[in-house]
């Protein structure tokens, strides 16, 4: 890092205070939003009629069998069903009451202590972290099932019972073992709900099976893992040796000014200097006067901003390649509840908090805050029904710490960084652990100790969702099955549960995915073949998009679909399964030749982008010359070796082990006629270090 004293004219004044920044920026905008409609895909229900009741026919419940000779067809056909294996019609038991109905009244209660922060149920509502102002986005809430409508147990039960005959087991032998099974998913979070709690919320509350796995190498390497139901959601990695500076802010200089681009190039401490469009200046760093032209929004950047002018700058987006950091003079501070913002009044709550009454009451406690001049709040889904008391306090720890930021911006010399972000692990404690997730596990015992501390404040009734992993014959993603799915991640295929494959191919300008249909076994036509291939594949890519991080354009061939119900029921599941997606995604209809397209919003660098480099044989391309191409190389340099004046003999020439096999194998022959000719014995040399 240098001194930049020298660069910048003389009698220039300092970096101007962010207290003093005036309301006239442009608001940014929020990454909380989510894409496509709400959809839950329904198959089509078919139905065998039968008059002749000798036949073979379809029961009801799904299960296929003969009719008794001596009761008409469709008689008593669900009593036959439920009943278990050897019991007769005279020892099957009463049926059971149905469960009793929630009332209006505790279901209404529910509902407002939920909204509000009320009691157990306060507790019990959904959480999750967004950011604005590209900071990564939030996980959207999944939704709740309905309530089991009276009287519908019995018939689920008699169906899982008939399922079990025709399996050869039981429902009173499997019962055991499921429970025994749903045991070993702790649920603490659901011993918040009260009794009378609508079923509703109970059924939504058991069926969340969320865990974080964080991996620690002390001082080195940092690594999360986000699961439901046992299966990888998401993952993150840092190492130290390249933290990553989003959201790191620096105090730089600029460096030169293009006008052609209409942007800055910043020096702010980094190998290469950062980008700062002139839409992500603030106004107050604009010197002299600046006309607007008619039509335009802002001035010609050549005119309000000089080389060597200091400036206060946030990195927006990491360093990809040869390209800078993308910067903004706008700045933003992400808390645990509030998203703390300088340089505009944006006074807002996420988009992503559906509740009217809920958002209501939240912008009337940004009020009764009151943040002063050039400052906004934006309340995160963290704070859904968090007491006013909860908001206040992260309201005032973020403002001590830009207050503390503004006293480093006085004495530090540009360029110099004056806030880093958290580490990973700290970071994804605030901005990834929910409500709804059960279970914390770290194989550090320091970092599970910062975590605990954190998760005593946000969650005080699970105070046991911290584990410490301490196994050391086996590590923590071995004990929890994640080591083949985490290594999914860096492969260029995926494959489907019903046997098809996703092919992922990078490019400079967009990634490719392909779907290939495989062997499915048991489909009787090509369409229905299709839709089921196509539907899991759209659950997968956007699964995989999220576990990637891959941002940009991508365009993904579907196989052909003529039914245009299946075209749509495809582009619902894919906009339905983007809804958890953290960024904000952008996704077209398929077009007539079965292409989709989207874009998504690339939150930092990828695990790819930072524990992958290019291939040395084939030079990132994926593909390399074949041996017999490379010995004929070899050949020709050999042969014009030989042709040298003063060739020393014997010519050693040295080649990697892989090729001096092959030509020892298979030009031997060429080699010796070679040398002969000139009088020299030639002798390839193997060389280690060649790649």
């Amino acid at each position: 890092m240098t001194d930049s004293s020298d660069d910048r004219p003389s009698g220039q004044t300092d970096v101007p205070q962010a207290s003093q920044i005036p309301q006239n920026g442009p608001a940014s905008q929020s990454n909380d939003e989510t894409s496509g409609e709400g959809f839950s895909p329904g198959a089509e229900a078919q139905t065998d009629t039968d008059a002749q009741p000798k036949k073979r026919s379809r029961g009801r419940r799904g299960g296929r069998g003969r009719r008794r000779k001596d009761k008409p067809a469709g008689q008593d056909a669900e009593g036959a069903a439920g009943r278990p294996s050897g019991q007769s019609a005279d020892e099957a038991p009463a049926t059971q009451a149905a469960p009793r109905a929630e009332t209006p009244a505790s279901a209404e209660a529910w509902a407002i202590d939920a909204a509000y922060g009320l009691g157990p149920a306060g507790q019990a509502a959904g959480q999750a972290a967004d950011q604005t102002d590209g900071l990564p986005a939030d996980q959207a809430e999944p939704d709740q099932p309905a309530a089991e409508p009276a009287g519908q147990e019995s018939k689920a039960k008699s169906r899982s019972r008939g399922r079990g005959r025709r399996g050869g087991k039981s429902a009173q032998a499997s019962a055991p073992a499921q429970a025994d099974k749903a045991e070993e998913q702790p649920r603490e979070y659901c011993e918040d709900l009260p009794a009378d709690a609508p079923a509703a919320a109970r059924a939504d509350c058991k069926k969340k099976r969320k865990k974080m796995f964080i991996g620690v190498l002390p001082g080195e390497l940092v690594e999360v893992v986000l699961t439901e139901d046992d299966l990888v959601q998401e993952y993150y990695v840092e190492m130290m040796h390249q933290a990553k500076t989003k959201g790191n802010i620096y105090k730089g200089y600029i460096h030169n000014v293009d006008s052609a681009l209409q942007a800055a190039f910043i020096n702010y401490g980094a190998e290469r200097n950062g980008f700062l469009q002139i839409d992500e200046v603030h106004p107050e760093y604009y010197q002299g006067s600046y006309p607007l032209k008619k039509g335009a929004r802002f001035p010609l950047i050549q005119k309000v901003l000089k080389s060597g002018q200091e400036v206060l700058v946030q990195v927006v987006k990491e360093p990809t390649g040869k390209k800078g950091a993308f910067l903004s003079s706008y700045l933003s501070l992400p808390g645990r509840y509030f998203v703390y913002t300088l340089g505009r009044d944006q006074q807002g709550v996420s988009r992503k908090i559906e509740d009217e009454k809920e958002r209501e009451r939240l912008k009337g406690v940004i009020d009764q805050i009151s943040p002063p001049e050039g400052v906004g709040l934006i309340v995160r889904t963290a704070g859904i029904g968090r007491a006013k008391t909860e908001l206040t306090r992260d309201y005032k720890y973020l403002h001590r710490l830009w207050g503390d930021i503004k006293k480093k911006v006085q004495v530090e010399k540009a360029p110099s960084l004056v806030y880093k972000e958290m580490e990973l692990s700290v970071r994804a404690a605030r901005d990834y652990l929910t409500s709804d997730v059960s279970e914390v596990w770290v194989d550090d015992p320091d970092t599970a100790a910062q975590i605990r501390e954190y998760v005593a404040l946000a969650f005080p009734k699970s105070p046991n969702m911290v584990k410490v992993h301490t196994e050391h014959d086996r590590t923590l993603w071995e004990r929890f099955g994640l080591t083949r799915q985490v290594e999914q991640i860096y492969s260029r295929e995926v494959t489907l549960p019903s046997g098809g494959r996703l092919v992922f191919d990078h490019t400079e300008a967009l990634t490719s995915v392909d779907i290939n249909s495989g062997k499915i076994g048991g489909e009787q036509s090509f369409a229905k073949m299709a839709l089921k291939t196509n539907t899991e594949a759209a659950q997968e890519i956007a699964r995989q998009l999220k576990l990637r991080d891959i941002g940009g354009q991508v365009v993904i061939d579907y196989i052909e679909m003529k039914d245009q119900k299946h075209l749509r029921e495809v582009e619902k599941t894919m906009r339905q399964a983007l809804k958890s997606d953290r960024a904000r995604t952008d996704v077209s209809g398929i077009s007539p030749f079965g292409l989709m397209e989207l874009v998504r919003q690339r939150l930092g660098s990828s695990a790819i982008s930072v524990s992958t480099e290019p291939c040395p044989c084939c030079g990132g391309t994926g593909i390399r010359r074949n041996l017999e191409w490379q010995a004929l190389q070899a050949m020709k340099s050999i042969h014009r070796l030989l042709r040298r004046p003063n060739c020393p003999s014997p010519l050693q020439f040295p080649v990697r082990q892989e090729l001096a096999i092959y030509m020892l194998n298979n030009k031997r022959e060429l080699l010796t006629e070679m040398g002969s000719r000139v009088d020299c014995r030639v002798e390839i040399v193997v060389d280690p270090k060649l790649p």
